[in-house]
């Protein structure tokens, strides 16, 4: 049996999500090849004391400190196999602008920004060049905390220093309207796509990603060419961040072209998150896809390996619902 512990809470302004995702990490893991040990932190030394004697750590963290490759660094010291990705794709999916920097090195398309690291660099005259509507967030943030749709010049200033507040960075981004989908990988292959249209309002913000009916999520079919399109600048990402194991691949589809947002090393993980729902539709249950994640992260790291099993045969963006 492994002992895995399941890290969770953090001290980022995602702390709830992570707790639920840690409790339903903790529901899914199959009883009879793991036991599940909850790792609640709030500090690295918290950290330190709860991963004594584990054989695998299962990263239910999000945001600062647990996304952005601290943890995993630590955890690598104490040589402890983890999760997902590793220290350097970590550090560089976190940082939204030096992502997005690397994703238009390969000629992928991602949205105009501009990034400042205190609000002395304010410069409306900056953003009024890039064009409005814009996306005001923080630099390393998620679950859409901080973040504003900004349409007009006036409402520039406080939308910035609320990002400011959740972060010490900020990206400023063209707004791109179109159809919002997610591409989820495991194991270097594409899952199929989702597509996420928001109910309540004109994007994907904190209700829409966490309250019931506050979007409508469902696997979707795309035309033989966009989803190739799709399907190469999604891998493309992941290769390029250097990720491993599993992330998901956030885009807007405009006039048929992909505009990636960002990569997720660690994207939620409850039983009806985005990533499990795609897996879903390719014939892995949550409890499975755990497997899957945490026997590649082991292969990927050393460490105890479960009892073998055939692999799974698991059907990639063809293999989706209609």
């Amino acid at each position: 049996m492994i002992r895995v512990g399941v890290i969770m809470g953090g001290v980022s302004s995602e702390y709830e999500v992570s707790l639920n995702t840690g409790r339903e990490m903790l529901k899914a893991l199959d009883p009879a090849k793991y036991i599940g040990i909850p790792v609640p932190i709030t500090s690295r030394e918290e950290l330190l004391a709860g991963v004594n004697g584990l054989d695998f750590a299962l990263l239910a963290l999000h945001g600062t400190y647990g996304e952005d490759g601290t943890v995993q660094g630590t955890l690598e010291t104490l040589g402890i196999p983890y999760s997902g990705s590793g220290v350097l794709s970590s550090s560089l999916c976190m940082d939204k602008a030096l992502a997005k920097t690397v994703i238009r090195s390969q000629n992928i398309p991602t949205p105009d920004w501009l990034c400042w690291e205190h609000i002395s660099e304010y410069d409306p005259e900056a953003v009024q060049r890039l064009g409005y509507p814009v996306m005001v967030k923080p630099n390393s943030g998620g679950s859409s905390i901080g973040m504003t749709k900004v349409n007009h010049p006036q409402e520039l200033r406080g939308a910035v220093e609320k990002a400011f507040a959740a972060d010490r960075s900020v990206l400023i981004e063209r707004y791109t309207a179109g159809q919002e989908i997610t591409c989820s990988i495991l194991g270097g292959e594409m899952l199929p796509v989702i597509g996420i249209q928001s109910l309540g309002s004109d994007w994907f913000d904190y209700t829409a990603k966490y309250e019931q009916g506050g979007a409508e999520e469902q696997i979707i079919r795309l035309p033989a060419g966009v989803e190739e399109q799709v399907r190469a600048a999604a891998l493309a990402c992941y290769r390029a961040l250097k990720c491993t194991v599993y992330a998901r691949v956030d885009m807007l589809l405009a006039d048929g072209i992909p505009y990636v947002l960002e990569v997720n090393t660690l994207p939620g993980m409850t039983a009806t998150s985005l990533l499990p729902q795609s897996a879903g539709a390719a014939g892995l249950s949550f409890s499975r896809l755990l497997d899957e994640i945490i026997s590649r992260s082991l292969q990927e790291r050393g460490g105890i390996a479960a009892e073998s099993e055939p692999e799974p045969e698991y059907a990639g963006q063809g293999g989706g619902r209609s």
